[in-house]
């Protein structure tokens, strides 16, 4: 009995610490400065959902801090550009909601996404925003994400794409389409674990980086293409590494190694690009969560919460002997 009530203390400790320490995200921008005019771009490029009006286009402007519409570059993103770009869908825009404030940054900056309304952006997360958008060909960019009512957000990299293209920037066809399929499959696994024990969404995002890696890397080495069980041992390996070995069921594993023996078909296996954006992201990850473990640690909040709980462990025992 007394062994069951220890584990469950343990458990609920974890559990405790998860709840109290800081959870928010520490941007790797402050967003974007619509005062400013860059070289290739010009002004910042707004696409907004086909699906809005304008007193809801203005309402979303206002979400990403635009002051004034003149200080960007607007156009819409519709049903008909989702065929185009990925090659799906029925062409219908009446739900194209969700919204991207895009501006070029210089060169070996990376991808950085600010999603500026988290509680209208139900899924997606930052990080597999970029991820996607990095094996899409997107560089060096900040996008800012916001919508004015509740959706899951994944038209918004449709966007991403209008954005370029509008600026001159055409990316591949296969690598937008498999972005996309990315998108679908991280987010797919990802609500699946939601709330399960031991899952946290950055470290998968982070396994999906680490995955990335290694297959140029062993593409780089080998100068052939990872067989289905070089896959399946670095998906492993980088769930491992991220302590998801036992979250992540042998069926989504199955999926990502479907995934992935697509994805290393595309251009994004070879790109030195892909690799300068993916090391950025995984910076950015790692920074971002090691932060809200080290401020815990500088209050001394953790200590705290351990000693409560030793103190009460402790009671406890005492009362059963």
């Amino acid at each position: 009995m007394i062994k069951e009530l220890k584990r469950k203390l343990g458990y609920i400790t974890a559990l405790s610490v998860l709840s109290v320490v800081p959870m928010s995200t520490v941007n790797a921008s402050e967003g974007i400065d619509t005062s400013v005019v860059d070289e290739a771009w010009g002004l910042p490029t707004f696409v907004y959902g086909g699906g809005l009006d304008e007193a809801q286009i203005a309402e979303t402007a206002d979400l990403l801090g635009i002051d004034s519409r003149e200080n960007v570059a607007g156009v819409d993103v519709t049903g008909e550009d989702l065929q185009n770009y990925l090659g799906t869908g029925s062409g219908n825009t009446a739900s194209m909601i969700s919204s991207v404030l895009v501006q070029r940054e210089d060169e070996g900056d990376g991808v950085s996404v600010l999603i500026e309304t988290p509680d209208d952006i139900t899924e997606i997360t930052e990080e597999q925003y970029a991820n996607a958008a990095i094996t899409a060909g997107v560089e060096d960019v900040t996008i800012m994400v916001a919508s004015i009512r509740p959706v899951t957000g994944e038209s918004a990299l449709t966007g991403i794409y209008k954005a370029f293209d509008v600026n001159g920037e055409d990316l591949d066809q296969d690598r937008m389409e498999v972005a996309q399929e990315e998108l679908e499959t991280t987010n797919d696994i990802a609500q699946a674990n939601t709330g399960e024990e031991g899952f946290d969404t950055s470290r998968f995002d982070q396994a999906i980086v680490e995955i990335k890696q290694q297959l140029a890397e062993l593409r780089e080495q080998q100068n052939e293409l990872a067989t289905r069980e070089d896959i399946e041992r670095i998906i492993n390996e980088a769930l491992e590494n991220n302590d998801l070995q036992n979250v992540i069921s042998q069926e989504q594993i199955d999926r990502l190694l479907a995934f992935f023996e697509r994805y290393q078909q595309t251009g994004a296996i070879d790109s030195a690009q892909v690799r300068e954006q993916l090391e950025n992201l995984s910076t950015n990850i790692r920074d971002r969560f090691g932060d809200v473990w080290q401020d815990a640690e500088d209050s001394g909040l953790i200590d705290q919460i351990g000693n409560f709980f030793s103190q009460l462990w402790e009671a406890i025992r005492n009362f059963f002997n």
